[in-house]
């Protein structure tokens, strides 16, 4: 079945409740294990197919056309209704962990099920419910603002996604002008962006403290399904990437704005710009590049290959930019048809080719697993989910060039150096959250003044002076992670990590690597992070070794890396 002929239908949150009950008080009655999996199993494919699945496509559509009245009333609706369910939910998750037959689930099943549903269960009250309802609407009115994005430029009209490749221009005037049309677009709402925000820290803190806990740090890592290390852990990955990882890439900006003839340090508008000639850019249009992709996958494995077949053949990927669309990228997977869905925005960028090599990572991953029950590990919790798909966009490199014809050598270079600078910006954003939900009570100018210091500190490449919004400390407004997702992005750079030692396999053997990848895939999320990553035979990120290993071979291969004849 296309995406396009899936049958909407809203969720019945009344039956659901009524469901969920009965299920519930039929899981707690079971007088053999064999009797509570088949009640366990009917939960697994009643949440999937007739909850999750209907929820999922409203969100997609939603996100298509933000202005689509009906899909904006139906994520309404669930934004105040959903929360509903949560108590019914915890009712089943304290059954399933209390229950007689534990023993035997994890026999079968495995204990990452129930390591999650530890944390679930701890990080949810009833009490929450208007809570969640409110941080909905809130995360909402964001989505909606950012989509809204209608900017004036250069004789045109333009979202924030469209206006993306004028930021990358090779022409100094135009590019600098896009940078402050875009930032002149975020001053103008500044005050309701700024309102949003505080409203969520607040909001946060509040739930963190009706759970017992001190706030809502311990909170968001327990929504994030941090299962295998802790605070703490974070606390010395930011450390490495302070004294590894920055150094490295302030040698790449200033290797850089020697290239260019610019000063460093760079202001925000020209640290994007790699080379004189331009960034690298994807041949041709959209449909192109797809087809590309279809050459790649159908060459880089059987299993990409039936992969890839299903995406395209069901439709299953919405990926061109447009008016009315919400703003970035994603893929979520759709149970009742065993399969994934590619969300994006292409603009004519580099990241057009990474969005179908980042995104499928996720989804190709999702295929592998499509099957694995119960459904919450046939994805492992996000760092281990971005692993896939930070790597995939590194086995692609060798079809650079049917991606980017002769910008292939400009990709291969500026791919691995923003692997490397992309790290220091992630931890930055990491430990700014980190610093916000330490004092909720900080206003709206005294967290754009942590911003600002902190970008000191992993972004020393960086000149804040002479550049409205983005020197002011405020462009952290940009990221919508910080306001939908807290405390999501360190997973990025913990899965880089990972994913450079991809990189660094696929320099020595491609076949063996993949190999590797597979062996990590296929075990979706059956096991912790951590665990994941000594089976397949990786290294963990939070190993003291790990990145100055990565660091020291990058900077080697850049430094060492052919560009002559590139402007």
């Amino acid at each position: 079945m296309k995406f396009s002929e899936i049958a909407y239908k809203r969720v019945d949150v009344e039956a659901a409740k009524a469901k969920i009950a009965a299920l519930t008080e039929q899981f707690e009655n079971a007088e053999s294990f064999e009797a509570a999996e088949k009640i366990f199993l009917e939960m697994e494919e009643f949440d999937g197919n007739e909850v999750s699945t209907m929820r999922t496509v409203a969100q997609i559509r939603r996100d298509i056309d933000t202005r689509d009245a009906f899909y904006d009333g139906e994520i309404s609706f669930y934004n105040k209704e959903m929360p509903k369910l949560r108590p019914l939910y915890k009712a089943w998750t304290d059954a399933l962990l209390k229950s007689p037959f534990r023993a035997d689930f994890e026999a079968k099943y495995g204990n990452v099920p129930f390591i999650n549903a530890e944390i679930a269960a701890r990080s949810f009250i009833p009490e929450l419910v208007e809570d969640l309802q409110k941080e909905n609407e809130l995360v909402t009115r964001y989505t909606k603002l950012i989509a809204s994005a209608e900017i004036p430029f250069n004789g045109g009209v333009y979202t924030l996604s469209q206006l993306s490749p004028y930021k990358l221009s090779p022409n100094d005037e135009i590019r600098r002008a896009a940078w402050l049309a875009e930032g002149k677009w975020y001053v103008s709402h500044q005050e309701e962006l700024d309102e949003i925000y505080d409203s969520l820290v607040k909001l946060r803190h509040g739930m963190g403290k009706k759970l017992g806990y001190k706030g809502y740090t311990p909170l968001g890592y327990d929504r994030m399904q941090r299962n295998c290390y802790t605070e703490k852990d974070v606390e010395a990955f930011r450390e490495g990437v302070r004294k590894y990882l920055v150094p490295v890439a302030a040698e790449i900006y200033k290797a850089q704005a020697k290239r260019l003839g610019f000063a460093y340090p760079l202001t925000f508008a020209d640290k994007d710009l790699s080379f004189r000639s331009g960034n690298p850019r994807p041949v041709g249009t959209p449909a192109e590049i797809l087809e590309m992709g279809t050459t790649f996958y159908s060459e880089l494995s059987e299993e990409t290959k039936e992969f890839w077949a299903h995406m395209r053949a069901h439709e299953m990927m919405d990926v061109e930019s447009k008016p009315g669309k919400s703003a970035g990228g994603y893929c979520t997977a759709l149970p009742l048809l065993k399969s994934p869905f590619i969300f994006a925005n292409f603009n004519g960028t580099a990241h057009d080719v990474e969005v179908i090599t980042h995104e499928a990572g996720h989804a190709f991953a999702s295929y592998v697993n499509r099957h694995r029950v119960p459904s919450d590990i046939q994805w492992p919790s996000l760092e281990g989910c971005e692993v896939h798909s930070m790597s995939m966009e590194f086995f692609a490199e060798p079809w650079a060039e049917g991606f980017f014809g002769a910008d292939a050598r400009k990709f291969r270079y500026t791919h691995l150096a923003y692997a490397i600078t992309f790290i220091p910006y992630g931890t930055l954003v990491d430990h700014f959250q980190h610093k916000v939900y330490e004092k909720p009570e900080m206003t709206p100018a005294e967290r754009h003044a942590v911003w600002q210091e902190l970008l000191k500190v992993y972004m020393p490449w960086v000149k804040l002076d002479g550049m409205p919004f983005y020197g002011e400390g405020k462009n952290w407004q940009r990221q919508s992670h910080i306001y939908k997702r807290p405390f999501y992005y360190i997973d990025y750079c913990l899965a880089q990590s990972v994913a450079l030692q991809f990189w660094s396999r696929i320099q020595k053997d491609r076949t063996a690597a993949f190999e590797t990848y597979m062996a990590y895939t296929r075990l979706g999320g059956s096991m912790v992070f951590t665990d994941l990553l000594k089976t397949a035979g990786l290294e963990s990120p939070f190993h003291p070794d790990c990145l100055k290993q990565v660091s020291e071979e990058a900077a080697k291969f850049l430094a060492e890396y052919d560009l002559s004849g590139i402007e």
